[in-house]
């Protein structure tokens, strides 16, 4: 596959999205931004892609591919399944970020060849290879509508730029760590039949199935993982921790 061509300045924007996301992407490796080549030269892992299109200061589409590991590591965690795009999410958001301020789509899960390939036929797409000392583990790919500082005086995309930042690698649980998950508290539940849910109203009472002082459950992704007392923090909500739920014992 022929490289596009890129000016040095668009070359060095390209490998700076590349750090910023490796900088907050969960790896088990120790990573640096390889030379960047057009998407799908050389790129093809064995893992999952995740995509999303940005406006703002400029507007483009973004590609992070990961290694199965990752993957596999989310849904396999002792909190349950974990949601891949949202543990990807921050390394979107910090590789759009590098063109200035802007809004990401939610992102998409998709195929690494089938992501890879939308993105080559779009102009101004460049895809830099995130590798370890033996192979490729993880991929950023972007395509801008318009690159910041587009003028002649182009040099071939496959041209180092400037020396990679390492990122350190984390092993099993430890990659996880830093992904972002949403944490919710719940008092009680209770059925209730259509009929009652549109009778309510402001001021009515709906009752639930659990005693008044008894703990509230503290739960991630739907898990049960703890409960606790409801207190009052700065006038707002909060839970101390009583008990901690093993698995299998909730």
């Amino acid at each position: 596959m022929t490289a596009p061509t890129m000016t040095v300045s668009q070359l060095g924007l390209a490998r700076n999205a590349a750090e910023a996301a490796l900088a907050v992407l969960p790896t088990s490796y120790t990573l640096t931004a390889a030379d960047p080549v057009a998407p799908g030269a050389g790129t093809a892992i064995e893992g999952q892609a995740i995509t999303a299109r940005f406006t703002g200061a400029t507007s483009g589409e973004v590609v992070v591919v990961v290694g199965q590991d990752l993957a596999n590591a989310l849904r396999e965690s002792p909190l349950g399944e974990l949601d891949l795009t949202a543990a990807v999410r921050p390394a979107l958001e910090a590789a759009a970020r590098v063109f200035g301020p802007v809004v990401l789509d939610p992102g998409q899960l998709m195929e690494p060849e089938v992501a890879l390939s939308a993105l080559a036929v779009k102009e101004g797409a460049v895809a830099v290879p995130l590798r370890d000392e033996s192979e490729v583990r993880a991929v950023v790919a972007l395509a801008l509508n318009q690159w910041p500082g587009d003028d002649p005086g182009a040099v071939d995309v496959a041209q180092r730029a400037a020396p990679a930042q390492e990122a350190g690698g984390r092993r099993g649980l430890d990659m996880l760590y830093d992904v972002e998950m949403e944490v919710s508290a719940e008092l009680g539940r209770t059925r209730m039949s259509v009929r009652e849910l549109l009778s309510l109203t402001p001021g009515a009472i709906v009752e639930l199935d659990r005693a008044a002082g008894s703990p509230a459950d503290l739960l991630v992704n739907g898990r049960l993982i703890a409960r606790g007392e409801v207190v009052v923090v700065d006038e707002n909500f909060g839970i101390r921790i009583t008990e901690i739920v093993s698995p299998g014992t909730e």
